[in-house]
C-alpha cells in the first residue's frame, strides 16, 4: 500500500506476534516480522499461522505489517521463497522486505517490495533505480548525512524508511564479510557471530600497539529522537526502530517514546500519522532504561564526537554515583548517588578494565547489600543495568490503543438507529424495532442511553461524542440499548476491515540501467535469477557472492563510515611522524591481522582479510 504524501509511519520491530501486538498498542504505525525462513535475523523466524493473527490484529488498526525476506537466496532456495511470498500475500501482509535481487526476476504476487538497508541504498542513483524497478520503498544506510538524504529525495518519489534508534552495523548493511570470512556465517544469511563486537589491539605495520584490546569495532546504539523534525523536512516517511530480537518491554518502552516524540512534531507540521487510534501508556517511556551501549547521531550532522563503545559492547547502564566505603557484606555510596532499589541490576568495571556485574538484594538506609562483592571497591564508579522498579512498571503497563467514535441515536418511525463514525471517516448502523414508549422520567432515560452508549470497554473504540435526536424522550430497556450498541461496533470493525486500504504496485522499467557496469561480489549475486535481473539491466560484468565459497583471503570485507583514525584524532596526512608505520591493523584475539584501508577524501574506513 502506498502511504499517503502527508501520512508518516513509525515502525517497530517484532521478534514475534507478542512483540508486534506489544508494538501497535504502543502506538506504532507499523510492524516489522520475520517470516518463517529467509530472514536476516535467523533467530527469529514465525510461523505464517502467528504472522496472519498479527496481520489481523494490526488491520484493526489500519497498522501495517512488513514481512522481512531480506538474505540472499541459494538457486535451490527460489523456489521456497516465492510459494512463501505468495503465502504472505494471500495472509494480507503490507510489503516485503527483501536484499536478494533474484527476487525481482521471479513471478511474484502484487506486494509492495521494500528494498533492505542491505541492498546498499546510499546514492541517489541507486534508490532511482529501484524505483525504476517496481519497488515500493527504499530503507536507507544508516550512515547519511541530512544533506544525502535530500539529495535521494530530490531523485525519486519512493517512501524512505531510515533508521532512527537501535543497534548500529559498524559496516556498511550487506557489504559486511568478515563473520563469512571468519567462520562461513553470513550476516547476509542471517547468520553473523558479530565479530564487530569482539576484542581487538590496533597494530602498525611493525607491530607496536595503538590500542590495547578493546572492542574497536563496536559502536554505540544510534538515537536520532532529538531530529525527527529535520528527517521530516529532508523527506523521510518512515522513521524505523531497529531490535527485531528485542523481548515486548524494551519495544513498548523505545515505541512510546517516540510516539510522543513524534506526535508533537506532526501536530505542528500539519502531518499525519499512518495509522489509527491513540495508545495511553502507564508509565513515562525513557530509552536509555533499556539495553544500549551509549547513544550516538551517528552521521546525522557530520561525524558524532563520539561513536565508539570500545570498553564494551554489552548494556553498562546509567552512571549512579561511587563507591564511598565497602563493608562485609554491603557497600555505602556516595552522597548525591541515585537511589537504589532491591532487585536493580549493577555494573561495574574491574581494575582490569572488564565489565562485571552484581544483583542488589538489599537496602537499608544508606547500606546496599549486593548479591556478591567479589571486585567491588571504594572509589569505584558504579553504573545500573536494570532499574527494578520500571521493569516492574513496565510488566504491569497494560496500554490500550482506542480509535474514537461518535455515535448518534436516532428515532425512526420503525424504532431507533444508531450510527457510529470513526476518526478515519468509517461509519456502519445497527437498527432495532422499538415501540416509542414515553419515559416516565425524562432526564433519567436521557442519562441512561448517553451511560450505556458509552460503554465501549473490550472493543478497540472509545465513545466520545454522543448525540440523540428523538421526538420526546423514550424508554429503552438497557439490554436493547446495550445489545444495540454492541452490533453498531462489531459492523464497524467489520467495515473497517473491509475498507483497509488495498495493496497496490508500482509500473516496471525493464529497462532501466543499473548504475554499475561491473559487480565483483561484494555485488552479493547468489543465484542465476540475480544474475539474469542485472544482466538485463546493462551489467556486462558479474562476480559470485562470498557466500558461494569463494576464498576471501586478501578480500575488502568490510566497508565503513566509521574510522578508527578520526575516532583517534589522527584524521590526515602519514603516521610516521606519529612514531607509527602504515598501514594498521587490527589484531584479533586468535591472531589474524585485518589490515585497515583509510580512504580520506570520502572519509571511510576498509577492513581487508588476511591473505
Amino acid at each position: 500500500m502506498i502511504l499517503k504524501k502527508n501520512h508518516i509511519e513509525l515502525l517497530a520491530p517484532a521478534r514475534d506476534a507478542e512483540a508486534g501486538r506489544t508494538a501497535i498498542n504502543s502506538g506504532a504505525d507499523a510492524v516489522y516480522i520475520g517470516a518463517s525462513r529467509f530472514g536476516a535475523r535467523e533467530q527469529a523466524g514465525n510461523s505464517t499461522q502467528d504472522i496472519e493473527g498479527l496481520i489481523q490484529y494490526a488491520h484493526r488498526y489500519w497498522a501495517r505489517v512488513y514481512v522481512t525476506l531480506n538474505t540472499l537466496l541459494r538457486d535451490d532456495e527460489i523456489g521456497d521463497a516465492v510459494t512463501l511470498i505468495r503465502q504472505l500475500h494471500d495472509l494480507g501482509a503490507d510489503g516485503l522486505i527483501i536484499q536478494d535481487a533474484g527476487l525481482l526476476a521471479c513471478d511474484l504476487p502484487p506486494i509492495p517490495l521494500i528494498a533492505s538497508t542491505q541492498m546498499h541504498n546510499h546514492t541517489p542513483e541507486r534508490v532511482a533505480f529501484l524505483q525504476s524497478c517496481g519497488l515500493q520503498r527504499a530503507i536507507l544506510a544508516r550512515e547519511l548525512s541530512l544533506d544525502q538524504i535530500k539529495a535521494i529525495r530530490a531523485k525519486t518519489t519512493l517512501e524512505l524508511e531510515f533508521f532512527v534508534h537501535g543497534a548500529l552495523c559498524v559496516s556498511y548493511s550487506g557489504q559486511c564479510y568478515l563473520s563469512q570470512a571468519i567462520g562461513g556465517r553470513s550476516g547476509n544469511r542471517g547468520q553473523c557471530a558479530q565479530p564487530c563486537r569482539r576484542r581487538y589491539q590496533l597494530i602498525d605495520a611493525s607491530g607496536k600497539t595503538l590500542m590495547d584490546w578493546k572492542h574497536l569495532l563496536s559502536l554505540r546504539d544510534l538515537n536520532l529522537s532529538h531530529h525527527l523534525g529535520d528527517l521530516l523536512d529532508a523527506g523521510i516517511t518512515s522513521f524505523k526502530i531497529e531490535g527485531r530480537l528485542k523481548e515486548s518491554g524494551y519495544v513498548k518502552n523505545v515505541v512510546g517514546y517516540y510516539r510522543g516524540k513524534l506526535d508533537k512534531l506532526l501536530e505542528e507540521k500539519n502531518l499525519c500519522k499512518s495509522s489509527s487510534g491513540s495508545a495511553s501508556l502507564a508509565f513515562n517511556p525513557d530509552p536509555s532504561r533499556s539495553f544500549n551501549r551509549g547513544f550516538t547521531s551517528y552521521f546525522l550532522n557530520g561525524r558524532d564526537a563520539s561513536l565508539t563503545s570500545w570498553d564494551s559492547p554489552k548494556h553498562v547502564g546509567e552512571a549512579i554515583g561511587r563507591i564511598l566505603q565497602t563493608g562485609r557484606d554491603s557497600f555505602t555510596l556516595e552522597l548525591g548517588a541515585a537511589q537504589l532499589n532491591t532487585g536493580d541490576g549493577l555494573t561495574f568495571y574491574t581494575r582490569a578494565g572488564q565489565l562485571d556485574g552484581t544483583r542488589v538484594n538489599k537496602v537499608k538506609g544508606a547500606d546496599i547489600f549486593p548479591d556478591r562483592r567479589e571486585n567491588l571497591a571504594a572509589g569505584m564508579q558504579l553504573y545500573r543495568n536494570l532499574d527494578h522498579v520500571f521493569a516492574e512498571r513496565l510488566k504491569k503497563d497494560r496500554s490500550e490503543r482506542k480509535i474514537t467514535v461518535k455515535m448518534h441515536f436516532l428515532e425512526t418511525p420503525e424504532g431507533f438507529n444508531l450510527t457510529v463514525s470513526d476518526e478515519d471517516g468509517v461509519t456502519a448502523i445497527a437498527s432495532i424495532q422499538a415501540g416509542a414508549e414515553p419515559a416516565r422520567d425524562p432526564e433519567r432515560a436521557r442519562s441512561t442511553i448517553l451511560a450505556q452508549l458509552r460503554k465501549s470497554g473490550g472493543t478497540l473504540f472509545d465513545c466520545g461524542e454522543v448525540s440523540i435526536a428523538w421526538q420526546q424522550p423514550c424508554f429503552l430497556p438497557v439490554a436493547q440499548i446495550n445489545a444495540l450498541r454492541r452490533e453498531a461496533l462489531d459492523k464497524l470493525l467489520s467495515e473497517r476491515l473491509r475498507q483497509h486500504p488495498l495493496l497496490r504496485t508500482a509500473r516496471i522499467d525493464q529497462d532501466a540501467p543499473f548504475p554499475e557496469k561491473r559487480l565483483d561480489f561484494h555485488g552479493n549475486v547468489l543465484n542465476s535469477k540475480a544474475e539474469l535481473f542485472y544482466r538485463q539491466h546493462g551489467v556486462e560484468s558479474i562476480a559470485p557472492a562470498a557466500e558461494t565459497g569463494a576464498s576471501l583471503a586478501g578480500e575488502r570485507v568490510m566497508t565503513m563510515k566509521y574510522c578508527i583514525r578520526g575516532e583517534l584524532g589522527l584524521c590526515g596526512g602519514a603516521l610516521d611522524h606519529k612514531g607509527f608505520k602504515e598501514p594498521l591493523y587490527l589484531l584479533d584475539e586468535d591472531g589474524r591481522k585485518l589490515r585497515l584501508d583509510f580512504r580520506c577524501k570520502t572519509c571511510e574506513m576498509d577492513v581487508y582479510f588476511p591473505e
